[in-house]
Parts: structure tokens; C-alpha cells; sequence
């Protein structure tokens, strides 16, 4: 349970994610369900038929009118997560300014993550992915599957090419329902494919929500004197370059890289967090959930 250390587990217990959009589930709980069912908050009215429970009939617009009509609710359901986490191998950068590195970082994001819905009643599932899936733990909501995810994220490790794109588009067509997926990646792939593939899981009718994961490095690239940066993935290559020669390119396709993303999500409603290292998994959790609730 190290990606879980007690202070954060005692920071979570203060805190709730509750969904924007009504979503499909079995259990009752929290969150508002396309369902009729009972609850306290009104729906709309219906003609009364036999074995209508009378006590949801509207005496007062039956006393209006000569419909025999019953009052119908919003039924609340629990929530299914599935956390869907990088682990290629560009994920294993850290740099001089973290203590962590992206791919720690992203577990210990994701066992929060997964923590933080069990512990309100929801169900969380986990996909680990490089090339390929890797992983697929079903979203249940029992206490032992912080457990289980915790044991399956200890296992991984960030050592292959990516195939992003292609591999969204195989884990949108496994996610069961209309639930929340999320995203933890630095999404270094082809802008254009990404999008479409986050576009497919909104046609399926799933909330998103892209934790966008860089180091420090990546986002201010603060380097001075000539450096040899290797290719993480892919070709492997290396190269010896003068930062200075190349930060102002570097820097503006990198802009570009996050407002391409950032625009896709607004587009499809979908929650866009950037994130760095330097950061502490909570304070990115308790910062991110503050500006949902204010929305």
C-alpha cells in the first residue's frame, strides 16, 4: 500500500467527486440515474396506472383536474470509475526537480483515485496500457479492490512504446455502461488520433476526465548547456543539442500539444487537469476538486 500513505488516505476522507452527468447503475447511491425511481427529487408527472403505490399520487393536481396522475422521481445510483493509466515508456521520466517520477506519481494518483470512489460507495476499476492493454480490473465497489488495484499497480512497470490512440479506442468499446473514465497519461502521441479517440468514449456517453501528467523539465524545458536527450521510445536514438538553439520551438509546439487537448475536452464537456510532479498527489486532488465544485 505504499502508493497509499496514511496522510493521504486521512486527506481523502475529506473529500467527494460527484457526477455531472446521470449514469447507469445498480446500487443506489449519490448520484442521479436516467432511471425513475425513489428519491427526493421531482421528475415529472405520469398517468396513474393499477399498482401505481398511492401514496406517490398528486392529490393536489388530481384536485385540478380529472387526471388520476402519480409523482415520478430522479432515482440516485452508485458511480462506475474506470481509471485508465499509461505505463509507456516515456512515463518513467523524472528529472532533478520531483521526487517522483511520472509513472509513480500516476500510481500513487490513481490508488487515490481509487480510494477516494470506494470509500463514498462507488465502484473503480483500473487499465494499465503501453502498445497494448496490459490490464483490466473490473470496477466493483467492496473495500478489498483498493487492495487489488494497489497489487496490480505495484506490478507495472513504464518500459514500452506507446500506441495510445488505438488502445483508447479497444479499452471505449470494453467499458461497460455509461460511467466516468479516467485518464492518467502525458498523452505523447499524435494530437489528432488522441482526440479521436476521446471523442469515442463521449459517443458512448462516458464522463472523461484527462489527468494531462508532465515533469517540470517538459513543461519550462530550463536546460543551459549542451545536453545529450535520449528517445524514451520508439527509436531509442540519442542526440547532443544546444537547448538554447531549440527551447523557443520546443516550448510553442508544446503549447500548441496542451491547447490541442485542452479544446478537445471542451468540446465534449470533458474535465482537463494539467498536472506536474513537483506537485503532491493530494494538493493536485484537492485542487482539482475545489474548481469542479465551484463549476
Amino acid at each position: 500500500m505504499r502508493f497509499l500513505p496514511p496522510e493521504v488516505m486521512n486527506s481523502l476522507a475529506r473529500l467527494d467527486w460527484l457526477a455531472r452527468r446521470r449514469k447507469q447503475g445498480a446500487i443506489t447511491g449519490r448520484h442521479f440515474s436516467p432511471e425513475k425511481g425513489l428519491s427526493i427529487e421531482f421528475a415529472e408527472h405520469r398517468e396513474y396506472t393499477p399498482g401505481d403505490d398511492p401514496r406517490n399520487l398528486d392529490w393536489r393536481v388530481m384536485g385540478k383536474s380529472d387526471r388520476n396522475v402519480v409523482k415520478q422521481f430522479v432515482e440516485e445510483t452508485n458511480l462506475r470509475v474506470t481509471i485508465v493509466l499509461d505505463r509507456s515508456a516515456s512515463m518513467a521520466f523524472q528529472g532533478k526537480v520531483a521526487s517522483l517520477s511520472k509513472f509513480d506519481y500516476a500510481r500513487q494518483l490513481t490508488a487515490s483515485l481509487a480510494y477516494l470512489f470506494i470509500k463514498q460507495g462507488d465502484s473503480a476499476g483500473l487499465v494499465t496500457f503501453d502498445f497494448e492493454i496490459q490490464s483490466y480490473l473490473r470496477a466493483e465497489n467492496r473495500p478489498s479492490q483498493v487492495r487489488r488495484i494497489c497489487e496490480v499497480l505495484e506490478k507495472q512497470e513504464a518500459t514500452e512504446d506507446t500506441a495510445m490512440s488505438s488502445v483508447l479506442h479497444q479499452v471505449a468499446e470494453r467499458v461497460p455502461g455509461r460511467g466516468v473514465v479516467m485518464i492518467v497519461s502525458d498523452f505523447l502521441d499524435e494530437p489528432d488520433e488522441v482526440i479521436k479517440s476521446l471523442h469515442h468514449f463521449h459517443s458512448r456517453q462516458h464522463e472523461l476526465v484527462l489527468f494531462h501528467l508532465l515533469a517540470e523539465e517538459e513543461l519550462n524545458f530550463p536546460f543551459q548547456a549542451f545536453q545529450r536527450f535520449h528517445d524514451l521510445e520508439g527509436t531509442a536514438e540519442s542526440l547532443r543539442i544546444d537547448p538554447q538553439a531549440v527551447r523557443s520551438a520546443y516550448l510553442e509546439r508544446l503549447e500548441s500539444f496542451i491547447s490541442q487537448l485542452e479544446a478537445a475536452c471542451g468540446n465534449i464537456r470533458a474535465d482537463y487537469i494539467p498536472v506536474t510532479t513537483k506537485v503532491p498527489v493530494i494538493d493536485t486532488l484537492i485542487q482539482y476538486l475545489g474548481r469542479r465544485v465551484r463549476r
